[in-house]
Formats: C-alpha cells, sequence, structure tokens
C-alpha cells in the first residue's frame, strides 16, 4: 500500500509551521524537526517533491523489521573502514580523516592508509606539523592522495583557528571545513559522535529505493526523503548497516536476492537481474 504523507509533514519539510497545534513533535522518523525542515528548505526540495520521495511502497514499520533483521545478520559482514576506525578510539578528528581518505577510494586501501597516517600523526596538530608530501607519502593509493594531504592539513588549520583544535559536532558547521560535505558531515556526527543524521552515499541511495522505502532520484534528495520517514531511533547506525549490506550482499549489480535476509519485504525497484 503507498503511504501517502500527511500534510504537516509536507509543510514541515518546507520550512513552515505545521498546521497541528498543541501537539508534541514526532520525533520516530515520520516528521522533521524544525532544525531539518529549515535545512531541507534550503536544500531545495519542494513539499511536492518530498511527498512523492517518501510515497513509495515500503511501509516504517516494514522498514522497522528489515533494519532488525540487517542487524542480527550484520555480525556475519565486515563493517565500514570509518566505523572500525571509530571502533578503535571513537575520536571525531580520526573519523573525520578516515571519511576524507575513503571518498572515492576502496575501503581495504582506506582501512591500510588510515593505520599509516595514524601511527604518525592524529591529530590536528600533528598533521600539521608533517609536510603536505609526507602526508600524501602515507595514505597513498587512496584516491586523489595529493590533493587530500593538503585538504588534510587545510582541515587541520581551521579546526585549530577557529574551534580550538575541537571538531565541532554540527553538520552545517562542518561542511564550512575545507572538503568537507554533507556525506562526510552526516558520517562525523552519527559515528564520531553518537548524535542522529542520515549520511547517504551510493549504497545508501541505492539500497534504500530498490527496497522501496523512499522514490529519490539523488543522493540528496534520499537524505531528506529519509530524514522525513525513517524513524529517528534508526539514524545512527543506517549508513553502516546499508553499506555493509551493500558490499557483501545487495550489490549494485546483479544482487545476491537467492541469499538476501529481507528479499521477503524488498520490493526490489529496479532489479533487473540477480543471483
Amino acid at each position: 500500500m503507498t503511504r501517502t504523507i500527511p500534510p504537516d509533514v509536507v509543510q514541515s519539510a518546507a520550512g513552515r509551521p505545521p498546521r497541528r497545534t498543541g501537539a508534541k513533535p514526532r520525533t520516530s522518523g515520520s516528521a522533521l524537526g524544525r532544525s531539518d525542515a529549515l535545512a531541507g528548505a534550503r536544500s531545495g526540495l519542494s513539499p511536492a517533491r518530498l511527498a512523492a520521495a517518501v510515497a513509495a511502497p515500503m511501509t516504517c514499520r516494514q522498514m522497522d523489521g528489515v533494519i532488525r533483521t540487517l542487524r542480527r545478520a550484520a555480525p556475519r559482514w565486515r563493517p565500514t573502514a570509518v566505523a572500525e576506525v571509530a571502533a578503535g578510539r571513537p575520536d571525531p578528528f580520526r573519523v573525520l580523516t578516515a571519511c576524507l581518505l575513503s571518498l572515492r577510494t576502496q575501503d581495504g586501501t582506506t582501512r591500510e592508509a588510515s593505520a599509516r597516517l595514524f601511527r604518525i600523526a592524529d591529530t590536528p596538530a600533528a598533521i600539521l606539523a608533517t609536510r603536505a608530501s609526507r602526508l600524501a607519502r602515507l595514505i597513498f593509493p587512496v584516491g586523489f592522495y595529493r590533493s587530500k594531504a593538503r585538504t588534510l592539513r587545510a582541515v587541520s588549520r581551521v579546526i585549530l583557528d577557529r574551534f580550538g583544535g575541537r571538531v565541532p559536532d554540527d553538520v552545517d558547521v562542518l561542511t564550512t571545513l575545507p572538503g568537507v560535505g554533507r556525506k562526510t558531515a552526516n558520517l562525523v556526527v552519527t559515528i564520531g559522535f553518537g548524535k542522529p543524521g542520515i549520511c547517504v552515499d551510493t549504497h545508501v541511495h541505492r539500497i534504500s529505493n530498490r527496497l522501496g522505502f523512499v522514490r529519490t532520484r539523488t543522493p540528496e534528495e534520499t537524505e531528506w526523503a529519509l530524514r522525513a520517514k525513517l524513524a529517528r531511533r534508526h539514524w545512527i547506525d543506517y549508513n553502516d548497516l546499508l553499506v555493509a549490506f551493500g558490499q557483501n550482499v545487495c550489490r549494485p549489480l546483479s544482487p545476491h536476492c537467492s541469499v538476501c535476509p529481507v528479499s521477503g519485504p524488498c520490493h526490489r525497484v529496479g532489479v533487473a537481474r540477480a543471483r
């Protein structure tokens, strides 16, 4: 059954006051919080587009079941490189650094590069004390390693100069750092600080649509659709869970539907061939 989005959700997403009065804000994922609503309006996602994005066939209750099932299966899958960095030492700067290294880079390469770098420098001051040429050698062969070495130094300088050496814990503030987009900012907030956020990469965008939970065209639209529809209690680990699922089972081409633990409720949107 297609889910109809309540009018107050659409209005909140547009940054306007909701129509209902006297009701407490809902934080279960059915409506946006005020700060997220205003950010959603700035993103350019119209109320009509948001309504269409969340009016996908999989319901919130079905997604709850999918996430419970995936969590039970997750111990069989290797976590993402960034999640492993956070598990080793939950330091926001190390998480931010690993996120920057991971962009357009395979997880295995990110793990090895992060380990080499952190043995030498894992604080903003230590990064700045290391020449860009040496940083580049330490993180090679991550994608764009020379550019990323310069970015690490620029980010470290801003963190020291503007934030007293502490990584900010706000998505909008994080995106003011050199080279930091919304995906990286959300991942730092969720994994580095344990605060709710929606990090959408290619896996999360693809699988959220493939399951039939949202109907979006871009990762940016997926973020705001998930903020409107996904229960807030799932936000923190949603990215890591779906990325691990996407790397091991729900592959981009010819997914392993025959062994998928959530093949039952999945709508297989856009799946032309499966194994």
